[in-house]
């Protein structure tokens, strides 16, 4: 074992093994642990039996699933906007040659106790029930004010100015109504609540921008999905960053975390082999004193074997229940996904139902998606801890990650790493544009 390293990544979940390839790549020297025997770590994908074993205390699955080695469930679901920072971000490490992507088949939002398509063309636009007769021709020019925007030529911006104006300025300016807002803010611009209406305009403008150039790549939604789940993602990045001389090891038995004055200096094996180091990227779970707990995210896992209502009987999609629509503070989330991702076996369908826990009844709070599952097959419950790091890493070296939110995609994840690397770097990652995808 080299015994000198410039990093230590501890855990494989998805955010570390990308800051470990995006390290490896820089040149930097990295090693990179897990105490379990799998990658993937919170971002894993199960089997069947594991599915079981985790969630139903081990009883066995019942034959009519089909067999285990066919599922591929994720524990923390999550679509890729494709043209979004993710895609970037495979593209920059050219981590896309290792995956095969598919494109999700349809975005949904839950309105007025409905489940309806969002518009993805402005000929849909003009048809959906989501709007009423005026609210259409409203919807459209605000569309396509957006679409003409450049923020290099002013003569676009028709005398307003995007960088002061705040967002709830931008849309009384088109008169939309509270509805719209909703499913704009929420479904396109995916913001979690509404603060957003508050700052700028042109932060929510580049954001609905990203999603209908992510959807005029595929047409039906603007996301993609790796086939065989998401656990691929972790590995696919380890393999890129052993190409550039990353070191891995799992089952790791760490003794200690070593510290010199207060700042990391290495880890201690169980051997006593000592490797030394820089800094640490870490999951919450390595240093359960440098964390505090911020919430917590309900997932309630179901098998179906029918696709879900009201939704073109789409073999993948995404349902997004805006808060105000269900009576509650944060959104409701729903990912559905079918054996044409690779996840399960033909005719079967993985939906998972995700938010942030409000009350002292978690499993009540997710009733209103599972309602528009039924009839459930089988049903998993998965309530988890939310943290963030409390530490300074400049004094002690230690960059923990924080936990995975409640939304169904990546783009807050990809902003907490980027984030993490300026912060570890001192510079900015740029990155190449996105490329075609192979759907």
């Amino acid at each position: 074992m080299d015994d000198t390293y410039d990093t230590i990544v501890l855990g494989t979940g998805l955010k570390e093994c990308i800051l470990s390839g995006l390290l490896s790549v820089d040149g930097k020297k990295v090693f990179h642990l897990d105490k379990n025997d799998y990658y993937g770590g919170a971002s894993a994908s199960l089997n069947l039996k594991q599915l079981f074993d985790t969630f139903a205390n081990g009883k066995p699955a019942p034959e009519s699933l089909g067999r285990p080695r066919d599922y591929n469930i994720d524990i923390i679901p999550k679509f890729i906007m494709s043209s979004g920072e993710m895609v970037n971000l495979l593209l920059h490490c050219n981590v896309h040659n290792y995956l095969q992507f598919r494109a999700i088949h349809g975005s949904y939002v839950f309105t007025k106790g409905k489940v309806y398509k969002i518009p993805a063309t402005v000929a849909e636009t003009v048809s959906t029930p989501l709007l009423g007769f005026f609210e259409k021709n409203r919807f459209k020019n605000f569309l396509t004010y957006l679409q003409n925007y450049d923020e290099n030529k002013p003569e676009t911006h028709k005398g307003r100015n995007l960088k002061t104006m705040t967002m709830a300025q931008l849309f009384k300016d088109f008169s939309l109504d509270d509805a719209t807002i909703e499913f704009v803010g929420h479904t396109i611009a995916l913001y979690r609540e509404d603060s957003y209406l508050t700052r700028p305009a042109i932060e929510t403008v580049k954001k609905i921008v990203l999603y209908f150039e992510s959807l005029s790549r595929f047409q039906k939604s603007p996301y993609i999905y790796p086939e065989y789940g998401l656990g691929e993602l972790p590995q696919a990045f380890a393999r890129m960053s052993a190409l550039y001389g990353g070191t891995y090891m799992l089952r790791a038995k760490i003794q200690e975390i070593v510290f010199e004055n207060g700042r990391v200096a290495g880890v201690k094996f169980e051997s006593g082999e000592v490797a030394k180091c820089s800094n640490i990227i870490a999951d919450p779970s390595y240093f359960p004193d440098k964390v505090k707990k911020v919430g917590q995210v309900i997932r309630a896992i179901c098998i179906l074997n029918h696709p879900v209502a009201n939704t073109d009987n789409a073999d993948s999609c995404q349902i997004i229940m805006p808060q105000k629509q269900v009576g509650r503070k944060s959104d409701i989330y729903i990912s559905v996904l079918s054996g044409n991702n690779q996840v399960c076996p033909k005719g079967k369908y993985i939906a998972i139902v995700g938010t942030t826990v409000e009350t002292s009844n978690p499993e009540k709070e997710v009733e209103v998606g599972l309602k528009l599952l039924q009839p459930i097959e089988q049903q998993f419950i998965s309530i988890t801890d939310s943290f963030e790091p409390i530490n300074d890493p400049k004094q002690d070296g230690v960059y923990i990650t924080k936990s995975y939110d409640a939304t169904s995609h990546f783009e807050t994840t990809v902003e907490d790493c980027l984030e993490m690397y300026t912060t570890i770097t001192g510079k900015k990652l740029e990155m190449k544009g996105p490329n075609e995808t192979s759907q």
